[in-house]
């Protein structure tokens, strides 16, 4: 038998295992859940990694085998501790089909606080990586304009927006526009700052040529220091996205209304911990969703690295 198929009957081994145990093991503990949405989402995970596997059939991978024993295992304590035994806490851990059966009670409520997180975010980082990249493409192209800019940078950079994020829903007037100051200003400083060093660090071969060919400053910019710059810029795109949505997520956990951070807190406030749970699974599935777009916009825009 050969590593790849020993490896799929350990995962489908384990996937039985589970399933048999969701739908015909005993519950101990009331108010379980149908557990219809919980099978419909395992059976979903168990497609996506057969596609996976599929797809990546003819090279040797093991992460997505590792991966989904790690994750067929986990759910099989979750449900035994929870359902079956009922050793873990009654209200801190809910039970698997409880939190799984709130996507199919609430997912309309649940589809509108990730478009409303998704608007901010794509709004406020589209408006802080624009503001960083021109901005700092002349900080770095004028000296004087680069030796004004640089030490603020360096100084603001360093702090990240959610320390002071309380601040800013004090002061702006909506608690929208603070949360999209904070993802404005995540995202600027960082971008701005290397932005300004990769100007700087051009090297002088290039920039002797450039100056030949292109004597104005505003050509110099936009058709030689940006394009050089962008794969850079797209490059750094998935650790900058990333890190505003936690911000935003952070934000959101004082005092706003919609949005993803607003869902968790506002469950975990009137402790319906089920719905807190799948609001964090939510949450990753974004964050995972959005890498993924990110690495194969990198691919497309910068196909040559």
């Amino acid at each position: 038998m050969s590593a790849m198929r020993w490896r799929l009957l350990q995962s489908h081994l384990l996937f039985a295992v589970l399933m048999g145990v969701v739908l015909f093991a005993p519950k101990s503990r009331p108010g379980i859940a149908p557990g219809a949405a919980l099978t419909v989402a395992l059976c979903l995970i168990e497609g996506l990694f057969l596609l996976t596997v599929w797809r990546g059939r003819k090279a040797t991978l093991t992460a997505p085998f590792d991966i989904i024993l790690l994750v067929w295992a986990l759910l099989l304590v979750w449900e035994l501790m929870t359902s079956v035994l009922h050793r873990a806490h009654p209200v801190l851990i809910p039970a698997p089909e409880n939190v799984f059966d709130t996507f199919r009670e609430h997912w309309a409520a649940i589809l509108y606080n990730v478009g409303y997180s998704l608007q901010l975010l794509l709004i406020g980082f589209s408006i802080g990586l624009v503001l960083a990249v021109v901005l700092g493409l002349f900080a770095g192209w004028y000296p004087r304009l680069r030796a004004f800019a640089y030490p603020i940078a360096n100084v603001m950079a360093p702090i990240p927006p959610i320390v002071i994020s309380p601040y800013l829903v004090a002061l702006m007037p909506t608690f929208r526009s603070a949360s999209m100051l904070v993802i404005v200003l995540g995202v600027f400083w960082p971008n701005f700052l290397s932005t300004v060093n990769r100007v700087a660090g051009i090297e002088p071969q290039i920039m002797d040529s450039a100056r030949m060919l292109c004597p104005r400053s505003s050509a110099m910019i936009f058709h030689i220091l940006l394009p050089y710059l962008l794969p850079g810029v797209v490059g750094g795109l998935k650790v900058s996205l990333t890190t505003s949505l936690l911000m935003l997520n952070f934000a959101e956990l004082m005092g706003a209304t919609h949005g993803m951070g607003y869902y968790v807190q506002n469950s975990i406030t009137y402790a319906n911990y089920a719905h807190a749970v799948a609001g964090i699974i939510v949450t990753g599935i974004v964050v995972t969703a959005l890498g993924a777009l990110v690495t194969r916009l990198q691919k497309r825009l910068i196909f040559w690295h």
